[in-house]
Formats: C-alpha cells, structure tokens, sequence
C-alpha cells in the first residue's frame, strides 16, 4: 500500500543531519522526494554500491549549480512542481542565490517553503554557526543533564538536531499543508532548533514553577540522582537502566533486588537516597546484565538492560515488530510512526550526488532538450554508475 504522504512532492536542498532525516520521515511516509545536491559533490562515476547514510534513503538526487543562474533557474522549475520545498541554509542564502520564499511563490503560490535552523530567520543569534549542542546550551535544555557535581553531559545530537528540530518542522509541514486545503496558499515554517529543544522542555518549567524541579542541576527525580530512576553497573561491566517512580513498580524493584519496605529507608525523603543508591549500586554488582535481565523479565518493575544500537536489532520484541528494516545490505531504523491503513515503508537506498539528474528532471517537467543543454553547461551535472 501506499503511504499517507502519496502524491505530494517534496524538493530537498541537500543539507546536514536534520533536514535529511526530517524528509527520510516524509519520504517513508510516501512523499516523492527529489534532493538537489549541489554540483561539485559529483566526482564522475559514482561506486555501485549506494551510500550508507539512513538519512538519504527514499530519494532521488540531482546535482545543481546553485552559483549558475541556469543552475538557479532549474530549481525555481522544480519549486513550481513541488508542494514543500526544504531548506537548511542560514537565513537569506536562498534569497541571495535566487531562490528564496518570494521568488519561489511567484512560481508556485500554493508551496510549503521550509526552513531549518538554529535560532531561526531572525534575531541577534539568527546569523551564528552552531551545533545541537550550542542550541541546548541557549534553549535551557542542557542545563539539567548531567550529575550535581560536573559539566551538564551533551546527549550525542538527538534533543536539537532531531527532537527540536527534524520533527518539528514536520509537524510544522504538515500543519502547513492542512491549512493549504482551505486557503490554497502556501507559507513559510521557521523552524529553530533552539526554540524546538526549548519546546521540549516545557513540562519542567511547569515543574520549576510549581516547585517540584530544582533551579540547580542535580537532586531532580529524573536527572538520575533518584535511586529508582537511574543506571547501574553489573558485574560484567554492562548497565541496567531503572525506571521504577509509581510505587507499585518500586515495590517490584525491591523484590527482584530482594529487599523488602523494611530493609531500606524511605525514598520520598531525598537525603535518604545516597544512601539507597549506595544499597542498589552493591546489589546490581553482584550480577551480570543477562542475570538481571531475566530477573526482572515479565515484571512492572520498569527494569531494562542497556542495549547497545547493535543489540537492540536483535531484541526480541524488535525482532517481533520489525523495529528495524535492511536496506540494501545495512539494517537502520525502519519507518515511524506506524499507519494501520496506510503504512510507511522503505522504497529505496540513499543515491549518490546526481544519480537521476536526467531523468528526475524530465519527470519533473523539464524538457529533454533543457536538460541536455544545462548537462552540455555544466549547470547540472550527472554521475553514472
């Protein structure tokens, strides 16, 4: 079956990390999306083998002269095709190369032209470079992770770079083409990843308020200075993650640690839990990951072992739900959300840098003689596998 997404078009501007994954989840949802890649990134005969970027699957790619007015004229022809167009650029470079919102809508009213970066397309910060990190450190969201007595810890590239900011301009997309069915007009969706990251925090500023967060790092029920909400070392140097807070579920930690109420203190009291954490800590040392794994199988006590990326491939329950997918010999991440009617899927690997310029061209309305005249220019470019 065909996804939700069929029938739209999407135009990609080739970009880092999360534009890329924000329209991997369009395209899995059934979008057809053509990337522009930029001309210089084709380096004659393109290996045989498609790349090995889970990011870049379920696309095609041409390869533009962004710096050729021709180059710049064949993707205001593609925007006039499209239905969103997605760009990662800092603001006005689409402007100054020819192709920005304005001059898109004059071609095609009705396009979603989506934007994504840090601070957004204005402000004092809207002009600096920066990383999922550097938009953490601004959103307020970095703050709180880390122990009471270090450095906050960067959580790899997630929280900005995907959370705050691929699936929020998804949404923002989305949203943009619901309101289109009214108005038929299109418009643009300023995606930050600060103010994505800082979105993500909103129930802690509702905790901070009400009292229940601390100002400070450290101390806070789930920034892992709770022992029932923390990881442990087992004996083979392996972790187990707990997450017991309801006391139903702590109630079923103690017993897979073989304590009872009685044998510890109260853990409401927060100055009893170093002390708690101590008494866990010794336990969970005392065994292996997998024995604790099957100590705690078939519980409540929300007691998981710490998989590696590699073994969560092979867990059962991913195994069973085809969690994840092979696509042409490398296993990544199969599509998310799931759609009972009409699924997403996988339908093709990542291309090489101008692997369908001809041909995604002339499907996308550009005459044959163009093309060839733009490939015989250099405005274009093609690789040949």
């Amino acid at each position: 079956m065909a996804g939700p997404l069929q029938g739209l078009k999407v135009l990609e501007i080739a970009s880092l990390a999360p534009g890329p994954f924000a329209v991997t989840m369009l395209a899995d949802m059934g979008a057809e999306v053509l990337r522009v890649d930029r001309a210089t990134a084709v380096g004659g005969t393109a290996p045989a083998d498609p790349p090995l970027d889970p990011l870049g699957r379920g696309r095609r790619s041409v390869a533009v002269d962004l710096k050729d007015p021709a180059g710049v004229e064949v993707v205001l022809q593609l925007a006039a095709q499209a239905d969103v167009l997605v760009e990662g650029f800092r603001p006005g470079v689409c402007e100054r190369l020819g192709f920005g919102p304005e001059q898109c809508a004059e071609r095609n009213p009705g396009l979603i032209f989506a934007r994504l970066t840090g601070y957004g397309q204005d402000g004092p910060l809207s002009q600096a470079a920066g990383h999922d990190l550097t938009y953490l450190a601004y959103s307020g969201a970095l703050h709180p992770i880390g122990p009471m007595d270090g450095p906050p810890v960067p959580p790899v590239n997630y929280v900005a770079d995907f959370g705050g900011g691929a699936m929020m301009l998804v949404a923002g997309v989305l949203a943009a083409l619901y309101e289109r069915q009214s108005s038929g007009r299109g418009q643009v969706v300023d995606t930050a990843m600060s103010e994505g990251a800082a979105m993500l925090t909103s129930m802690l500023h509702g905790w901070q308020a009400s009292g229940f967060w601390p100002t400070e790092r450290g101390g806070a029920m789930l920034d892992g200075s709770a022992p029932f909400y923390r990881c442990y070392t087992c004996a083979d140097g392996q972790f187990m993650a707990v997450g017991a807070i309801e006391p139903q579920f702590y109630d079923q930690l103690l017993t897979g640690l073989g304590l009872g109420a009685g044998d510890v203190a109260d853990r409401n009291d927060p100055s009893s839990w170093p002390a708690l954490t101590e008494t866990f800590t010794t336990i969970f040392a005392s065994r292996t990951r997998e024995e604790w794994t099957k100590v705690f199988d078939g519980t409540d006590a929300c007691v998981a072992p710490v998989l590696s990326p590699a073994e969560a491939v092979t867990h059962p329950h991913a195994v069973a739900r085809g969690s994840f997918v092979q696509v042409a010999g490398m296993t990544q991440p199969g599509p998310a959300p799931r759609l009972t009617r009409t699924p997403s899927s996988v339908r093709s690997p990542a291309p090489h840098p101008g692997q369908h310029t001809r041909a995604a061209l002339i499907d996308w309305g550009v005459g044959t003689d163009e093309v060839d005249a733009l490939l015989a220019a250099g405005a274009v470019r093609s690789s040949a596998t």
